[in-house]
């Protein structure tokens, strides 16, 4: 998926998703839907995001995720809350949007905070205030 020719790829998915629900990552589903121009574009968003996330301390890379996803960053020490554990200020990468990232916000209870449709370059302008709200 990742170095096969593009639109081969492109064409396969099409294919299945016209017959069922086909697991794919992000870039893919953006790929489909004209929001990228090419699987580069979409890997150069999450590397952007990784080269800025590994060089802080704090942000570890989750792997596992939805099938036919990429993984996610959470921000650790947002998992304490102040009242017990918390899920932690997540980035993801999305095609609900043409920023690419999702900003989710460190939460508690039932049910999930909503996300914040973010780009690299919020990411980037804002993450010492991302990190401080923990």
């Amino acid at each position: 998926m990742n170095r096969a020719d593009e639109n081969e790829v492109l064409t396969m998915y099409r294919a299945v998703r016209a017959v069922e629900d086909a697991p794919a990552p992000w870039w893919l589903r953006a790929l489909d839907r004209g929001r990228l121009r090419s699987r580069a574009e979409g890997h150069a968003v999450e590397d952007a995001v990784t080269e800025l996330l590994s060089s802080r301390p704090g942000w570890v890379f989750v792997p596992w995720v939805d099938l036919g996803e990429v993984g996610y960053w959470e921000f650790v020490p947002s998992e304490s809350g102040v009242y017990g554990p918390a899920t932690p200020t997540t980035v993801q990468f999305t095609d609900r949007h043409k920023g690419f990232v999702d900003l989710v916000p460190a939460h508690r209870g039932p049910g999930h905070a909503q996300a914040i449709d973010f780009t690299v370059a919020d990411l980037r302008a804002q993450i010492e205030d991302i990190e401080l709200i923990a």
